[in-house]
């Protein structure tokens, strides 16, 4: 978990965010944090001392669970408010929340739009999430039952059925 991100998932996202003509910012450091939820002041200005640039909920559970599975990720954090610490903006309200959501959600359509039409894809030999189940599944196979291993097929079966013993 040490890069939980791919890289070529992030320069197809940045091409795709140039083109667009989208201001956009790569690398920088996530918190994920229950919620829904807004930040305390107190809370906010300890993020900041932490270098923290986004906060959300989802985020490292998402990438934990994607690499278990091999599956390439990259995030797009698409800011919907700055958090309380900031003089110069209004308190959050949900209806500023919606609007700059829905705002994004267009941004995030055009995105996802032009990287299906332009996505070529390449192996990154410095991503090692194509690797990952070579030693996350400590079970030996062959105490499994078929069941087991016929529920895992999809996700772990490269590791389950090395010879394609399916």
């Amino acid at each position: 978990m040490a890069q939980p991100t791919s890289t070529n998932l992030i320069e197809l996202c940045g091409s795709a965010l140039n083109k667009l003509e989208v201001d956009y910012q790569k690398g920088g450091t996530y918190l994920a944090m229950e919620g829904p939820q807004f930040s305390s002041r107190a809370e906010s200005n300890l993020y900041r001392q932490w270098d923290i640039d986004v906060i959300g909920m989802t985020n490292m559970p998402e990438a934990k669970l994607a690499k278990e599975a091999e599956i390439r990720y990259c995030t797009v954090a698409m800011v919907t408010d700055f958090d309380c610490w900031h003089p110069n903006h209004d308190h959050v309200d949900i209806d500023m929340i919606i609007k700059v959501l829905t705002d994004n959600a267009g941004k995030a359509k055009d995105m996802l739009k032009d990287i299906i039409q332009n996505f070529e894809f390449t192996l990154d030999k410095n991503d090692n999430t194509h690797m990952c189940l070579d030693t996350a599944i400590i079970t030996d196979p062959t105490m499994m039952t078929k069941k087991t291993k016929n529920k895992l097929k999809t996700i772990a079966g490269r590791v389950l059925f090395p010879n394609n013993e399916n």
